[in-house]
């Protein structure tokens, strides 16, 4: 495909030659005929040695050899460069022969239900969807358009979930939320989950990630949000629109996160904490308290980033401090006043 071609699909400025491009790759890796980006500033000097024919890059990037495509932001056009490029399996239409579909489940049109694929009864399921093998529909669900189900994906009784979702292998929607309470002997009495799981309009849910059901009431998923693998959001949690629980992030029960929220990596949010919008917790943070919008929080218990920073620096010190402190115990202690001079 011609660059120029490429940069009109892209809404991008083309500075240098039209070369043609056989495909996409990253900075450090592309080879003559492919085309790359720099977003990330660490890897602007990589601009300048890489062997890719073109680079996408901010308006304000300076001149390098290479063609380059100039936007206002340059990963969103890769990532949409990779689809000029990568087309995804088509799914053919129709219920294979080894699906079991319940006579009450209502399908829209254009259907594909793959080998050993179980929909129980009274589902209801938009057009275009498509379940992958070993998917499983609990009774009563209802989903939307555009639904796309990778192998073994479940969505349990009951649950709702909007237009353009997907679930990637092994999620779990609607799964009983931790509940139990003790009973008078000591042993753990089960409370049932009737709440269901409420997934809106494009939502992704990763690999064996899971979205508990509620005892009562409701988990939510709201609008565009991202939930990555293995993140694990309790019963009768909300998340916000076009929030992001990054890998093995957890919420525990009755959790509410804002709008536009990112939890990265392995963070934990204790119960019936609430998240402001647009609030950012680093890796591997605890949040055992609400946290006020805005808020870039790190560290267990979590505090300020800026602060939680200085407390690192302060860490890294201690061996030093030790010693020092100790040196001057030992000084006061050989003084024969008992004190330093």
């Amino acid at each position: 495909m011609k660059l120029f071609k490429i940069a009109a699909a892209l809404g991008a400025r083309l500075d240098g030659d039209d070369v043609e491009i056989t495909g996409v790759a990253g900075i450090e890796e592309a080879a003559p005929g492919q085309l790359t980006f720099v977003a990330n500033p660490k890897y602007a000097a990589a601009a300048r040695t890489t062997r890719a024919s073109a680079v996408i890059v901010s308006d304000d990037f300076p001149a390098i050899a290479a063609a380059t495509l100039r936007c206002a932001n340059p990963y969103l056009a890769f990532a949409r460069a990779i689809e000029l490029f990568y087309h995804p399996p088509r799914h053919p239409i129709g219920v294979h022969s080894t699906a079991v579909v319940h006579p009450s489940a209502k399908i829209g049109r254009h259907a594909s239900i793959g080998p050993y694929a179980v929909v129980e009864e009274d589902v209801e399921i938009g057009s275009h969807c498509v379940l992958l093998p070993h998917v499983v529909i609990y009774r009563g669900a209802r989903i939307g358009d555009n639904f796309l189900a990778h192998a073994h994906a479940v969505v349990r009784e009951y649950c709702r979930v909007g237009d353009n979702v997907i679930l990637q292998n092994g999620a779990i929607i609607g799964a009983d939320g931790f509940g139990f309470a003790k009973n008078g002997d000591g042993r753990w009495h089960k409370i049932v989950q009737s709440g269901p799981a409420v997934l809106e309009d494009d939502v992704e849910v990763q690999a064996n990630a899971c979205v508990d059901r509620a005892s009562v009431g409701e988990t939510r998923i709201r609008r565009g949000a991202k939930i990555d693998n293995l993140v694990q959001v309790g019963h009768a949690s909300e998340v916000g629109e076009n929030s992001l629980l990054c890998a093995q992030a957890g919420l525990a029960g009755s959790t509410v996160v804002g709008n536009n929220v990112i939890l990265a990596g392995q963070v934990g949010v204790a119960g019936h904490c609430k998240l402001g919008d647009g609030v950012i917790a680093t890796a591997q943070s605890g949040i055992p308290n609400d946290v006020e919008a805005g808020k870039t929080v790190s560290g267990y218990p979590a505090i300020d980033n800026r602060q939680w920073l200085r407390c690192v620096a302060v860490f890294n010190k201690l061996p030093e401090l030790s010693k020092a402190v100790r040196a001057v115990r030992s000084a006061k202690a050989a003084s024969p006043m008992g004190e330093t001079k």
